[in-house]
C-alpha cells in the first residue's frame, strides 16, 4: 500500500495482494510462537489487535516512502533550477506528471534499491517488529510520530547535500546571466541564456548522477533500514 516501488499504480493490485498474502504466509511460519499465544478470537480483543498491526506495518513501509518522496521533491527542484522542469511528462512510478529529469532520478533510484535488495530488508524490519512491539501492545502513536518526524529530518538534509552542486549552479549562472543582461540590455539573455543553463546543468548531473545515486543509497539505509 505505502512501500517503495509497490505501491506504485504501474503494479497492477492483484500483484500487490498476492505479495502481500504471500508475505504474511511466509512470516507466519517463522513467528508462528510470537503471534499464537496472543490470539484472542474475541472480537472486543481481536479487531484493536489487526488495527494496531496494519498501523505498525503502515508505519514501515511509510518511513521508506517518505525517503523517496524526498528524493522526487529534490528532483523536481533540480529540474526547475536547471530550466529543464518546464514540460512536465509521465511519470514511472508515480500518478503525477512530473519532469524527465525527474522521473530518470526517481526510477534510476528506485531500480537501485531493489537491486541492493532492500526489500528484503524491509522483511526484517517486519519480522524485527514483533520484538520490539509485540502483539499484547498497542501501537504507540507518540513513538511512531517521532519516527515520521525524525525520517523527514534525516531526509531533507540529506536531499539538501545531494542538490547543493544544482542550487549552486544555478544561483551562480543566473547572476552572471543577470550582470549580462544589465551590461548589454539589447541582448535577449533569456533566449541566449537557457540552452547554456540546461546544457551546463545536464553535463554536472552527467558527472555526478553516479556519486547522487550511491550516496542516496547509502542515506537509505542508514536513515531508515538502520532505524
Amino acid at each position: 500500500m505505502v512501500m517503495p516501488g509497490f505501491s506504485s499504480a504501474r503494479v497492477p493490485m492483484q500483484v500487490r495482494l498476492f505479495i502481500a498474502v504471500a508475505a504474511t504466509g511466509a512470516l507466519l511460519v517463522h513467528l508462528w510462537d510470537q503471534i499464537v499465544p496472543f490470539v484472542d478470537r474475541r472480537p472486543q480483543v481481536l479487531l484493536p489487535m489487526i488495527a494496531s498491526e496494519l498501523l505498525i506495518g503502515s508505519l514501515i513501509g511509510l518511513l521508506a516512502r517518505i525517503y523517496v518522496l524526498a528524493l522526487g521533491f529534490i528532483g523536481a527542484g533540480m529540474a526547475m533550477l536547471m530550466g529543464f522542469g518546464g514540460m512536465a511528462g509521465a511519470a514511472i512510478a508515480e500518478n503525477e506528471p512530473e519532469a524527465a529529469l525527474t522521473a530518470l532520478i526517481s526510477f534510476s533510484a528506485l531500480l537501485l534499491l531493489f537491486v541492493f535488495d532492500f526489500h528484503h530488508d524491509i522483511v526484517k524490519a517486519l519480522v524485527a517488529s514483533y520484538q520490539v512491539a509485540p502483539l499484547n501492545v498497542f501501537f504507540n502513536a507518540r513513538a511512531a510520530l517521532v519516527d515520521v518526524a525524525d525520517t523527514l529530518a534525516e531526509s531533507f538534509l540529506i536531499m539538501l547535500r545531494l542538490g547543493s552542486p544544482f542550487i549552486a549552479y544555478a544561483i551562480l549562472v543566473n547572476l552572471t546571466i543577470g550582470f549580462v543582461n544589465k551590461l548589454t540590455p539589447q541582448i535577449p539573455v533569456y533566449f541566449i541564456s537557457l540552452p547554456f543553463l540546461i546544457a551546463g546543468g545536464l553535463i554536472l548531473f552527467y558527472w555526478a548522477a553516479g556519486t547522487f545515486l550511491r550516496l542516496f543509497a547509502d542515506g537509505f539505509f542508514a536513515a531508515t533500514i538502520g532505524r
